[in-house]
């Protein structure tokens, strides 16, 4: 009896020993992680999402409060409709003068003909003419007038912007399809400007990062098509995968190597991709074969 154990042990020891030959690299997989954070201050209104789910790109999944922003928008529109009806009265008077320079130009186009024909003074020439002067300086003076008031309608408007500017920012908006990993808030809670809300990360496509021996470098390249295995209850489960990145620059190592031999040498890392079917994990393990 203790002569078959000992050979099933030999024969385990052996198969294990193999396996590991017959692999080119190990590695873990990976998924780009997108935190989402609040963009506004206040009370989040409602939140519609839980861990796990699957959203669309562009999807609204929530709603920060904005009364308080709607309040100041109000206001910010009541002092542009102020503001409006003194350019309303300074162009009316604009107007006025425009009318009366209209008169005063056809009297002196008249006595302008009377002059010319001897039936005029020079004096009344003059008067004319300075009548024509005096009305368009005064006109002159109201455009300056309204001018500040036009740049001031023009601040307030920029002002009406930011807000509705903050106003879309009240809306949670998911920037990616992914699955939900975390979710750090809920409903009714308050939130602030940067603090995380959720965690999302596209698990369609999973990053293998493996590592390969200087020796092994000629044997690989970017686009290279290889041979991802994970383990099963019986055996493995093998996997289609591209490499996508190769390290220009050695690095020790790391610690998911185990055997010593293995931890001291200088390895580059590398990137895989492969399609999830929904058995790949962050953080499980696989193996490469070329």
């Amino acid at each position: 009896m203790k002569k078959i154990l000992t050979i099933l042990a030999f024969v385990s020891i052996f198969s294990c020993s193999k396996k590991e030959e017959e692999a080119d690299a190990f590695g873990n997989f990976e998924a780009t992680e997108v935190t989402i954070s609040a963009e506004a201050n206040g009370q989040i209104n409602y939140l519609n999402l839980e861990e796990g789910a699957i959203l669309e790109a562009n999807a609204i999944v929530g709603q920060i409060d904005t009364t308080q922003l709607y309040f100041s928008k109000q206001q910010l529109r009541a002092s542009i409709a102020m503001i409006n009806s003194k350019s309303a009265n300074v162009l009316s008077q604009n107007s006025i003068l425009q009318q009366q320079l209209n008169t005063t130009k056809i009297e002196q186009k008249r006595i302008q003909n009377m002059f010319n024909e001897n039936a005029a003074t020079q004096r009344q020439v003059d008067e004319i003419n300075g009548r024509v002067k005096v009305l368009l300086e005064q006109m002159k003076s109201i455009g300056t007038q309204n001018a500040p008031i036009a740049n001031e309608t023009k601040s307030v408007a920029v002002q009406i912007e930011k807000i509705n500017d903050q106003i879309e920012k009240s809306k949670i908006i998911n920037p990616i399809k992914g699955t939900v990993l975390a979710k750090y808030a809920e409903a009714k809670e308050i939130t602030a400007f940067g603090k995380p809300i959720y965690k999302i990360a596209d698990l369609s496509e999973m990053n293998l990062r493996v590592y390969f021996s200087e020796t092994q470098l000629s044997a690989i390249k970017v686009g290279q098509e290889v041979t991802v295995s994970i383990d099963e209850k019986e055996g493995t489960k093998p996997y289609k995968g591209k490499i996508s990145w190769i390290s220009s620059s050695a690095e020790f190592t790391p610690k998911i190597i185990q055997t010593k031999e293995e931890r001291v040498n200088l390895v580059y890392a590398a990137k895989v991709i492969v399609k999830n079917d929904g058995s790949l994990k962050i953080g499980m393990p696989a193996e490469v074969k070329l």
